[in-house]
């Protein structure tokens, strides 16, 4: 799978990252799957529940929010981001017990790099970025 995303939204994963820490930032991803890549077109913050500062627990109203924005904008959720602080931008044990949705993104975060990974029969595999001439 191949993953498709302006810098600037890159840049914006970082910077929430690093305004979080020592906690993990955590979001929703917009946009649209086709044909073999995702492409992502918004990013939606969201409130960290999780008491644990190496956990995330988005927050149900702004993930209400996002799929009804996403939805006004005849997209889709197709994701989620969140950081690692202390720790890799891959999935940890935690990451793969929370997760269930079938082909979801799964943007991860630490220190300057963010990684893409996809849910997918049980285990999350690396998605690789696509350059985008658009």
């Amino acid at each position: 799978m191949g993953v498709i995303m302006p810098d600037g939204l890159r840049a914006q994963i970082l910077v929430e990252a690093q305004g979080a820490y020592p906690r993990e930032c955590c979001g929703l991803i917009e946009g649209l799957i086709e044909t073999g890549r995702f492409r992502i077109t918004a990013l939606h913050p969201s409130r960290n529940l999780a008491k644990a500062a190496d956990r995330f627990d988005i927050d149900p109203r702004d993930q209400f929010a996002a799929y009804k924005t996403a939805r006004a904008q005849h997209r889709a959720i197709i994701g989620c981001y969140h950081s690692h602080p202390n720790g890799r931008a891959e999935p940890s044990a935690m990451d793969l017990a929370g997760a269930g949705e079938e082909n979801f993104l799964w943007l991860i975060a630490s220190n300057e790099s963010v990684n893409a990974f996809v849910y997918l029969d049980g285990r999350f595999d690396g998605a690789e970025w696509v350059t985008s001439s658009e």
